[in-house]
């Protein structure tokens, strides 16, 4: 315990370069047990450390655990919140639950015994925290740390306080938002570079080696979380690499499940399982049919999750077209429901319909225009770099 403490303390007392996400504003935080998940590297650790100097600073009743650390292979999580909690403790912040094997027992019991305690907990994105988990599904809140929005881009680099804006007011007030932003700076001089390398925190370090972490730590997704969340022998790793790259190299694409299944030599079903696997872990997005409700069945596009993992997995697939769409699915889907439209690109939530092109393309009638490479738009059309402002 004391050895833990002077941890906690250590990685305190060390300056470092961040950047503050709102969803720290965002969390319900008087629920007992929240859960933070995120892919390898979106910056959990980080918000973590942020949470503890923002709301728990110099308060020696909160305390950062890693369960890496070897301590917790002879030790359980029960017994230590237990020792904490009888020592005074409130607030436990536990990073990488997934990395302890009965973690759901446990949290379980220490919310029925430890009814002062509050524990917040990071996982990946693949573990089922709630989804069919009866221990935590009517106990456990869970949030999703996305990787960093556009605004979120523009306001480090530039020392900005943009806000964001609902999806409403972006659709009614659009020129008038836009007026204020560029008054203040030229989104769009910021814009292919964000494609490249700005959604992942990665830059903070060392931009030159952008692409190998971003790789690396997909590879680490496949290896452990997928794999081994999954319960999938390691053998099959391959053909989970393979299908990722026929992906990356072909997305966005209306998958032939039997031409995918006989390139990646395995059946139509696990075909249909690994897809789901990938989704869950944040690699890529699916755009089912509209009207459709049952993602068990195939989608009619496969998207990559964001730009950087084209750039970064297949950089020969980084079309203007393909990168358009694919921001516009990933910043716009981390907070709306989007499906696909019989008379646009995306359908979203329910009743917007959206083509999605340069700046030349014009929104037909029912439908807006999300256009790349102009600054301000005018009535239905709309400048694509605004919808990196969601969140």
């Amino acid at each position: 315990m004391e050895h833990l403490i002077h941890i906690h303390q250590t990685l305190f007392e060390q300056s470092r370069e961040t950047i503050r996400r709102e969803l720290i504003d965002e969390i319900d935080w008087s629920h007992r047990l929240i859960c933070i998940k995120g892919f390898r590297g979106v910056g959990k650790t980080t918000f973590l450390l942020n949470l503890v100097e923002e709301k728990y600073a110099d308060d020696k009743t909160c305390l950062y655990v890693n369960l890496n650390n070897f301590y917790f292979t002879r030790r359980k999580i029960y017994n230590f919140a237990d020792e904490f909690y009888k020592k005074g403790g409130k607030v436990l912040i536990l990073d990488q639950i997934h990395k302890y094997p009965e973690w759901s027992e446990e949290l379980r019991a220490c919310y029925d015994h430890l009814p002062e305690l509050k524990i917040v907990f990071t996982a990946s994105p693949v573990l089922r925290v709630i989804e069919g988990n009866e221990k935590l599904k009517n106990i456990a809140k869970v949030y999703h740390l996305e990787g960093l929005s556009f605004r979120e881009y523009l306001n480090f680099h530039g020392k900005h306080q943009f806000r964001r804006y609902k999806l409403d007011e972006i659709l009614t007030n659009h020129q008038q938002i836009t007026k204020e932003i560029t008054e203040h700076v030229k989104p769009l001089a910021y814009f292919q570079e964000y494609l490249q390398t700005g959604f992942y925190p990665y830059f903070l370090n060392n931009k030159s080696f952008y692409y190998e972490k971003l790789l690396k730590h997909v590879n680490l997704a496949l290896e452990l979380d997928v794999t081994y969340l999954n319960q999938l022998e390691l053998k099959y790793l391959p053909k989970l690499r393979k299908l990722l790259q026929i992906t990356a190299s072909e997305a966005p694409f209306s998958p032939n499940i039997s031409k995918v299944s006989n390139e990646v030599e395995t059946s139509r079903a696990t075909i249909m399982n690994y897809i789901r696997y990938l989704k869950n872990a944040r690699l890529i997005n699916l755009l089912f049919p509209n009207g459709s409700e049952d993602q068990s069945k195939k989608p009619d596009l496969v998207y990559m999750h964001n730009t950087n993992l084209l750039f970064a997995v297949e950089p020969n697939n980084t079309s203007n077209r393909n990168l358009r769409t694919t921001f516009f699915y990933n910043q716009v889907g981390y907070q709306h429901h989007i499906k696909s439209s019989d008379r646009a690109d995306f359908k979203v939530n329910e009743k917007y319909h959206f083509i999605i092109g340069g700046k030349y393309t014009e929104p037909e009638e029912g439908t807006y225009a999300a256009a790349d490479m102009i600054e301000a738009g005018s009535e239905n059309k709309i400048p694509l770099w605004l919808f990196g402002f969601l969140y």
